[in-house]
């Protein structure tokens, strides 16, 4: 019987794996890079063991340094969680070489199914060889591993070596293993995937299909079970299809198979050897809890005959420190607050005054919402991410609100192009024209209590901020009777509640200060100094990081005085195991370059300047 366990990952898959060991009486040990030092997960398992280094090359990909840290801890059994080494049949031996048990499938079945290329041989398929125009598009896609990482489509020959060279140094990052493969990409179908589970009894489950096909940058934004609008025979032939290629390589554990469908056609992707990030959602129909049901068949115990019935629907939401409008460009900065309502699942590695960082995914929390019908679930999620308070850097919650409300998705006939057709239009700024002002009077409030009202009427107060690059003046003026600001009616304020009544409407507005950072409801304010900084300007041309981040790379031969192409790709940086090209905005000479490969910048760093050609 299993009495402790490792995980050999961090942050909210570890946190999850954690809280399961808990509820079954299992003492539980973290790792931890040294960027994670304070991290959640560290701080919550029953004994943490360090990793010296930050980067996941040095601490969470090296098999060996977490070995020894089972050992050490006095852990009996390693759960590997998702990404990282989940689908590395060498580390799975050798943590059955240590003696450990392995929460996960047999290494032979790792090494069967988690290489895609093998997977595709397996399958009766082959990647692509020499590629031609005629098979474009393509997709340059990692071996090893997923979430995205180490995928590039193709849709011209000339960018082929180009993605190639980029994937394969993503790949490497995020997974140790730099193999990439090239398959036909499939416009606009649908991501749907089985759930299975498999003991040593020869019982393979089917937990029924996922639709996950929202998608950005081949990464899922947001997942359901079951997958909406599949008939009948569609849904039994890809359960079918799983069970099949499961019993192909005498799989033990859970795993899930992905197809893309098209047309009405299955197309098989690939077998994901691990627990997927999207598991709770197969865990809310079925009424089960699959790392529970993991550990047990670890231990060698048989499943039942028959899962569990589905019940109901269920959704799941991605929640992100990125900006989707520039780039899905990773944001760092302090979580000051995270809370959603109650009946939502909430999974997260982050607790209230945590600190995002750069090393690694910037995933901050799922949200999982379950009903009994999917127009209640999709009603239930979207409102509980705008009801969330959420205090910190940028993130996609708006997107994601105004994705589960759009019509093309509550019809569920969506596809994984859905972001390539809408993206500008759910991206496109609606601010609320009354949050600068809240902000104003309970910062003036707060203000207030130091000075006192005025008792004679006084000259308009003016407060600027930022808001999603957009520079607001407001005004208000020190009444006897209060506060006054033009149109509106002040009917409270103080320093974290504000009532504005407009055209007889009232609305409340709660207030979040933290330094110069302002929330207003969903809305993020920068308090901005009364006059601008004139030597805060850059000259016109100058590349600034989007990101904290490493520079990986230059582009070949690229010197001041070369002369460059607007859009083309100049720089690449590195951040939250993701590569960001970084191109040329207007066409003309570089007249200066400060980005060296390896070198860490900070988000606003000058990296370079081009002046245009006039």
């Amino acid at each position: 019987m299993i009495t402790s366990v490792l995980v050999a990952n961090r942050g909210e898959i570890a946190c999850r794996i954690f809280r399961t060991c808990g509820e079954l009486g299992i003492r539980t040990v973290a790792v931890h890079s040294d960027a994670d030092a304070n991290a959640l997960h560290a701080r919550v398992a029953d004994t943490a063991v360090r990793l010296p280094g930050a980067a996941p090359a040095d601490t969470y990909l090296d098999a060996d340094l977490l070995v020894k840290a089972a050992v050490a801890s006095g852990a009996d059994a390693v759960h590997p969680g998702y990404g990282f080494l989940s689908e590395n049949a060498g580390f799975a031996r050798a943590v059955l070489d240590a003696g450990l048990v392995w929460i996960g499938p047999p290494p032979d079945a790792i090494e069967a199914m988690a290489s895609k290329t093998r997977a595709k041989q397996l399958m009766g398929l082959a990647p692509l060889g020499e590629v031609t125009e005629a098979d474009l598009p393509v997709l340059v896609k990692a071996a090893a591993g997923g979430g995205g990482r180490g995928m590039r489509v193709v849709r011209r020959l000339e960018e082929l070596g180009a993605a190639l060279e980029s994937a394969r140094t993503e790949a490497a990052s995020a997974f140790g293993d730099g193999e990439v493969f090239v398959e036909p990409y499939v416009e606009n179908g649908r991501h749907v995937e089985v759930q299975i589970l498999a003991d040593t009894h020869g019982t393979v489950w089917a937990l029924g299909t996922r639709d996950c096909s929202l998608q950005r940058r081949h990464q899922k934004v947001i997942e359901e079970a079951p997958a909406p609008g599949l008939s009948a025979e569609l849904a039994q032939e890809l359960c079918a299809l799983s069970v099949r290629a499961a019993r192909a390589v005498d799989y033990v554990g859970a795993g899930t198979v992905e197809f893309l469908v098209a047309g009405g056609e299955p197309h098989f992707l690939e077998m994901n050897t691990r627990l997927q990030v999207e598991h709770p959602v197969t865990e809310a129909v079925h009424g089960i809890d699959l790392v529970a049901l993991q550990i047990q068949v670890a231990e060698g115990h048989a499943l039942e005959t028959e899962p569990p019935h589905a019940r109901g629907h269920a959704i799941e939401a991605r929640l992100y420190a990125e900006d989707p409008a520039h780039d899905w460009a990773p944001q760092t900065g302090t979580l000051h607050r995270l809370a959603v309502p109650e009946g939502i699942r909430l999974d997260t590695g982050f607790t209230d005054g945590d600190e995002i960082g750069v090393h690694y995914d910037p995933m901050l929390a799922k949200l999982v919402a379950h009903a009994p019908t999917r127009a209640g679930a999709v009603r239930k999620l979207a409102g509980a991410l705008e009801r969330a308070t959420l205090h910190g850097p940028v993130t996609n919650r708006d997107l994601l609100v105004r994705s589960l409300r759009h019509e093309e998705f509550t019809s569920a006939r969506m596809d994984t192009g859905f972001y390539d057709r809408h993206l500008t239009d759910l991206t496109e700024p609606a601010p609320d024209p009354h949050a600068p002002l809240a902000a104003a009077l309970a910062d003036a409030h707060g203000r207030s209590r130091f000075g006192g009202w005025r008792n004679v009427p006084s000259q308009p107060q003016v407060k600027r901020y930022a808001r999603a690059g957009e520079e607001i003046e407001v005004r208000y003026r020190h009444t006897r009777e209060g506060l006054e600001a033009d149109g509106v009616r002040v009917v409270h304020a103080d320093a974290r509640l504000v009532v504005l009544e407009v055209d007889s409407v009232r609305r409340k507005f709660e207030v979040a200060r933290y330094g110069d950072e302002i929330h207003v409801d969903a809305t993020r304010l920068t308090a901005l100094p009364r006059f601008p900084d004139p030597t805060a300007q850059h000259a016109p041309g100058s590349l600034l990081a989007p990101m904290p981040g490493t520079v990986v790379r230059v582009a070949e031969g690229l010197t001041p005085g070369a002369a460059v192409r607007a859009g083309e790709p100049l720089l690449w940086l590195e951040a939250m195991k993701m590569q960001h090209k970084i191109s040329a905005p207007v066409t003309g000479t570089l007249s200066a370059l400060h980005a060296v490969p390896g070198q860490q910048v900070e988000v606003g760093a000058l990296l370079a300047v081009v002046e245009e050609d006039q």
